[in-house]
């Protein structure tokens, strides 16, 4: 257990850092989307793409983990959703609730910290996850917040607008933005390296390897910022019956279920080692994704109570995830 928290605690401390900063107005608020760009732009898809350089093409796209990935996704959207619709809250509330249950932090936490825990192998079934997330996952939950003005109109009577596609056009927006970040293009352009055995090398290499080596601490620093800024825009004073449930679903159920299916997959005959059910358990364990928040607030859904379950579930993954990663027998490397 001491090894693993000597690998946990500097990840989480970065964050605290990161937030500690921003409180205390040491990094200005308006310099909080500049971090965040030079991550998401820069140090984050020159890490994603040395890591997909140097991953065989299989780990990468492996269509096992994708499969499991997905199927685990559509179950914890569809019991957050069920849980909370059902109580009264709205679809779109409740969609976005779904997302910040069902997408880890694997981007900005996940890769650095699961290639910390576990070694570099570790990085291709994370950039699995990372894809289905960004893609499928989004577009989902999207989709169904979107679709809730479609069905209000017909509860109230009046007359479905044929040029009314809400639904569609929220997946179609998230597709666009996926495909606009540069995430999945820099694992693609990574895969490519990796399937045709190309080597970037010289001073092009050396730019790479700083800006990737640079995209673990900014990355977690930046998370902090964020979610110190998610956290003085909210609007609304969530109470802890609509947070609770979906850091419990996020941090207890999305790991348990994540470990069920994909070992019952590897019974089944999938290609799947039990490293890889083990690195795809830990990144269920990992906190929520901070960008949900913003996306929250720019569809107009209630981004108090997301950043509050981002935060949530943040403070609380340092101990469950390290619990859970002493559990299943992870050796620092």
């Amino acid at each position: 257990m001491q090894a693993v928290i000597t690998v946990t605690t500097p990840f989480f401390a970065l964050v605290l850092c990161g937030w500690l900063a921003a409180r205390a107005r040491i990094l200005p608020a308006s310099a909080i989307p500049g971090l965040n760009a030079f991550v998401l732009y820069f140090a984050l898809p020159c890490m994603l793409f040395r890591f997909g350089m140097t991953t065989p093409i299989f780990d990468l796209l492996n269509p096992a983990v994708m499969g499991v990935w997905v199927v685990c996704a559509v179950a914890i959207v569809g019991v957050t959703v069920a849980l909370t619709h059902t109580g009264g809250m709205s679809l779109k509330n409740a969609s976005f609730g779904a997302l910040v249950a069902a997408f880890p932090n694997t981007g900005f936490m996940g890769v650095p910290l699961l290639v910390a825990l576990l070694g570099p192998q570790a990085a291709g079934p994370v950039i699995c996850v990372i894809l289905v997330d960004m893609i499928f996952t989004s577009s989902l939950c999207l989709g169904l917040a979107q679709s809730r003005e479609s069905g209000e109109a017909q509860a109230s009577g009046e007359a479905p607008d044929p040029a009314d596609h809400r639904g569609r056009d929220a997946v179609v927006r998230a597709l666009k933005g996926a495909m606009s970040n540069p995430m999945p293009w820099s694992i693609l352009a990574g895969a490519v390296c990796s399937a045709t055995a190309f080597k970037v090398t010289g001073p092009p290499w050396v730019v790479i390897s700083m800006l990737a080596d640079a995209a673990s601490p900014v990355a977690l620093f930046t998370i902090g910022a964020v979610l110190w800024r998610a956290g003085e825009h909210v609007h609304t004073r969530t109470p802890l019956s609509h947070v609770a449930p979906a850091v419990a679903i996020k941090l207890l159920v999305h790991p348990l279920m994540v470990f069920v299916v994909s070992a019952l997959a590897r019974a089944l005959g999938a290609p799947l080692s039990s490293f890889t059910v083990m690195v795809l358990t830990l990144a269920a364990a990992l906190p929520s994704a901070s960008n949900v928040s913003l996306l929250a607030e720019r569809f107009g859904a209630d981004n108090g109570r997301i950043a509050r379950i981002i935060m949530g579930s943040t403070v609380l993954a340092f101990g469950s995830f390290s619990l859970l990663a002493w559990w299943l027998g992870a050796q620092p490397r």
